[in-house]
């Protein structure tokens, strides 16, 4: 056990300070200049209130920002959606994951127009650090073989994670996961029964103008074009893309495939929640 020491880096001409700790309790911020910070704990260590709540018995931290889905009683934030509900008194929060931050906002625009009735999620996602490089034990199912030689089949709780930032759709989705040997930019693919009929063309137009002139402009992009492939949205700051060339919608079936950059553009969202827990607003022209 040693005491928290920092260490400064050069990163891209910027020097970045790095406070080195064995436990989140053991670090004085304020000794670095640091007063009311934000904690964002991106560890996957913790997700419940009483191990993040070790981020608070600090001096100089005020907040915690989980960037996995929370457990208990912690609010599930997806910004656009649901970050309203952030309050003062709300000292930790999650901004969920990436695929639901990614699959929320498209599925609350269709559920508003048309009406989700139920669905299955199915996600195939880059490979993440909690997968093994080469085949060796693991204690999740499959996750054990190498990451960067097969698909691997696994689970995902984005489609139960779905309720806690939309909660009129408990309870109607499935989901599974696939991951595939690429290190950024994954894909959800919504298959939805909706209540109200609709086609490809009208879905498309629809999900268009959502990401152009609504409240979701930052949330939900939009592509028609038969040449894109995942590498094209690295760096894209939005949650999901939809990929119009592969919406399939007949009468009440309605399938949408959305691209999403799991790393940057799940950051972006992040950083909006940041933002909101510390009260910082900008100017938006128009109004």
């Amino acid at each position: 056990m040693v005491d928290a020491e920092a260490r400064s880096l050069i990163v891209n001409g910027n020097v970045i300070q790095v406070i080195y700790a064995d436990s989140p309790s053991e670090i004085d911020y304020t000794e670095y200049g640091i007063h009311n910070a934000v904690i964002v704990d991106n560890t996957g260590i913790w997700r419940d209130d009483a191990g993040l709540g070790q981020h608070l018995q600090c001096k100089g931290a005020a907040k915690a920002l989980l960037t996995a889905p929370g457990k208990g009683d912690i609010k599930n934030i997806v910004y656009g959606i649901n970050h309203e509900s952030i309050g003062d008194d709300d000292l930790i929060v999650s901004a969920a994951s990436c695929t639901t931050n990614a699959i929320v906002p498209v599925l609350k625009v269709l559920n508003d127009e048309y009406g989700v009735v139920n669905g299955h999620v199915e996600t195939v996602h880059a490979y993440t650090n909690d997968q093994n490089l080469i085949d060796n034990y693991h204690k999740g199912d499959r996750r054990g073989r190498s990451a960067a030689l097969n698909m691997v089949l696994t689970e995902t709780g984005a489609a139960k994670a779905v309720s806690k930032a939309l909660p009129e759709l408990e309870g109607k989705l499935t989901g599974n996961a696939i991951r595939v040997p690429i290190p950024n930019v994954s894909m959800a693919i919504l298959n939805l029964t909706l209540d109200k009929t609709t086609d490809a063309a009208a879905l498309n137009d629809y999900l268009r103008r959502m990401s152009i002139d609504s409240a979701y402009q930052k949330q939900i992009d939009f592509v028609d074009s038969a040449e894109v492939v995942s590498s094209d949205f690295v760096g894209n700051r939005h949650a999901g893309i939809v990929d119009a060339k592969a919406t399939i919608a007949n009468g009440h079936h309605a399938v949408v495939y959305m691209w999403y950059d799991n790393e940057f553009g799940y950051s972006c969202q992040v950083v909006r929640i940041l933002q909101q827990m510390s009260n910082v607003r900008f100017l938006k022209l128009p109004r």
